[in-house]
């Protein structure tokens, strides 16, 4: 069975950076994609960022593109995100997921709204202003 767990939230002022990390255990992630989504209070749980197993395919969502960082360790089965330039509109609780179908597989479910794949527990990031 996959577990997955988020660390690395917390409380940051708008322009500030965080770095989240996400640990996998219960198999070898070596050929799944990994990905981040965010869920704000009272919305829908949208599809952050990606990465392919190899690390080649990267996907961003637009309203994060050039400020967030994803990329993986995966002799630590670790995803990571690397948040700079924080908005008070990233406040959210983070969560990472992860999917064993190909990358083109899931990377169309993941942007079409899908919540396909296992997930963790989240991690609150409050930006204030």
């Amino acid at each position: 069975q996959v577990q997955l767990e988020e660390s690395g939230g917390g409380l940051v002022q708008t322009g500030g950076s965080l770095r989240l990390s996400c640990v996998a255990s219960g198999r070898s992630f070596g050929n799944y994609a990994m990905g981040w989504f965010r869920q704000a209070p009272g919305k829908e749980r949208e599809f952050v960022a990606a990465i392919s197993w190899s690390g080649v395919g990267i996907y961003y969502v637009d309203s994060v593109e050039g400020r967030f960082t994803i990329a993986r360790d995966n002799a630590k089965n670790t995803v990571y995100l690397q948040m700079n330039s924080l908005k008070p509109e990233d406040t959210a609780v983070y969560y990472c997921a992860v999917d064993s179908r190909g990358w083109s597989s899931v990377l169309a479910l993941w942007r079409g709204g899908s919540i396909s794949g296992s997930w963790g527990q989240g991690t609150q990031v409050t930006v204030s202003s």
